[in-house]
């Protein structure tokens, strides 16, 4: 089999609702996110202590300032000990004199029934006026935290023009030993992971629905890669590609109703689309080559995809319904793992040069192509929902960590687990 298959192959509704149980096992470890690098220029701002509660408070503001910490771009102004509920009027120009430009402030109290109100407010400094402010009703912890994350996302918005992703979650594969494969889910900053799946076989390439309801991935445990549907609320999953031969790969439409799949049903890898439910399988790559790694762009119009048509694995791009494929890639002689950016605009793509394999990102506009990694076996990019990062999986000390990379390559973050490997993770969708 030639090496780039290989390579691969390795590889809320709403918070006044009350938490329903997603999965059925609780993990056995976090994440732990280290950061470096950061932009030019840092947006100074300040969260206060909230008012009310303050064991709730402490949790809530530390993962707002976590969240806002994490992306580089903010510059944390030490608030700590200063507490202010949503109703304040801040001290304009103390805050001013600090060198802060936004503030946020807020409270969290008792709404009955053990549920918890968070308020926040959101206010410029320099034009002395409130931006924005929202109220939550929560009824457990981890929805607390999900407040905070909301609170997190709102502040991004109003500042920087783009959606935060704070509330979002990532999925990844954790393997302990050589024969237990565990499918995560987590919260985007690492915290309330679980298990979704345990199997003693391998289980990859996992993909987010649009819907961020269900995920699609291929198991091993039939002792052949069969392609998955699993509904993460209920638990339940059903086959879906399981024909004769391989079944892998899967990539979901942007309106969910279709998946992409790798199929060998009739020779060779070649690209299939199916039905959401299975039914349906119709060929869509025509070359007698290896064709893997589908990808739909964010119209649903075209599939990106890896193919050795050419003579060394390349990325090609072709009609869903038919017609002329052309080849995206042309600098260096190895590009795989397609994936495009929500916008359309950039190609995320792992190519192989003196380093090693390294995350790649090209304008699909000018075609520029510039590396983000200086690390040598990176795999799996995935975009956060709203472009800004490229979450990968590399190796650092012969253990597969993740990593997630501005897509100017000026913020990287590291997650892993103690004493595990972790590998092929997916950035889900925004929730709805």
């Amino acid at each position: 089999m030639r090496r780039f298959f290989l390579y691969r192959a390795r590889g809320l509704i709403g918070l006044a609702v009350c938490c329903v149980a997603l999965f059925v096992l609780p993990a056995r470890a976090e994440l732990v996110i280290d950061i470096e690098g950061a932009g030019a220029r840092r947006f100074p701002i300040a969260i206060t202590d909230f008012a009310g509660d303050p064991d709730a408070s402490r949790l809530l503001v530390s993962v707002i300032r976590g969240d806002l910490e994490r992306t580089g771009i903010f510059e944390l102004i030490y608030a700590s000990g200063v507490s202010m509920d949503e109703s304040a009027t801040p001290r304009y120009a103390d805050w001013k004199f600090r060198g802060v430009d936004a503030l946020a402030a807020g409270s969290v109290n008792p709404a009955g029934d053990g549920r918890r109100e968070t308020r926040f407010r959101l206010y410029d400094i320099n034009k002395g006026t409130a931006l924005a402010g929202s109220a939550f009703i929560t009824s457990s912890m981890p929805m607390l935290r999900l407040a905070g994350h909301r609170i997190a996302d709102a502040i991004h918005e109003k500042l920087l023009g783009v959606p935060g992703t704070f509330s979002t979650r990532v999925a990844f594969v954790v393997k302990n030993g050589s024969k237990s494969y565990e499918l995560h889910v987590a919260d985007a900053d690492g915290q309330n992971e679980q298990v979704a799946l345990r199997s003693k076989e391998p289980i990859i390439s996992p993909a987010w629905s649009p819907d961020g309801t269900r995920l699609a991935y291929v198991s091993f445990e039939s002792r052949k890669p069969v392609v998955y549907v699993h509904s993460l609320a209920s638990g339940k999953r059903s086959a879906v590609a399981n024909f004769k031969g391989s079944n892998s790969a899967p990539a979901w439409s942007p309106d969910g109703t279709k998946l992409a799949v790798v199929l060998s049903k009739e020779g060779g890898s070649q690209i299939f689309t199916i039905n959401a439910d299975g039914s349906g399988a119709r060929r869509v790559s025509a070359a007698n080559s290896i064709n893997t790694e589908p990808f739909f762009s964010p119209d649903g119009q075209f599939l990106y995809f890896t193919s050795d048509r050419g003579g060394s694995p390349q990325i090609y791009r072709t009609n869903v319904n038919g017609g002329e494929t052309r080849r995206v890639t042309f600098q260096g002689s190895y590009n795989v793992s397609p994936r495009i950016s929500p916008d359309g605009k950039n190609l995320a793509f792992i190519t192989r040069g003196e380093g090693g394999f390294r995350l790649a990102i090209m304008g699909l506009e000018d075609g520029q192509v510039r590396i983000l990694t200086d690390s040598g076996k990176d795999e799996s990019p995935s975009f956060s929902p709203n472009g800004r990062m490229i979450l990968i999986a590399t190796e650092i000390r012969g253990r597969g960590v993740l990593s997630a990379v501005s897509v100017d390559g000026g913020v990287r973050q590291r997650l892993s687990i103690s004493a595990a490997d972790v590998r092929e993770p997916a950035w889900g969708p925004f929730n709805r």
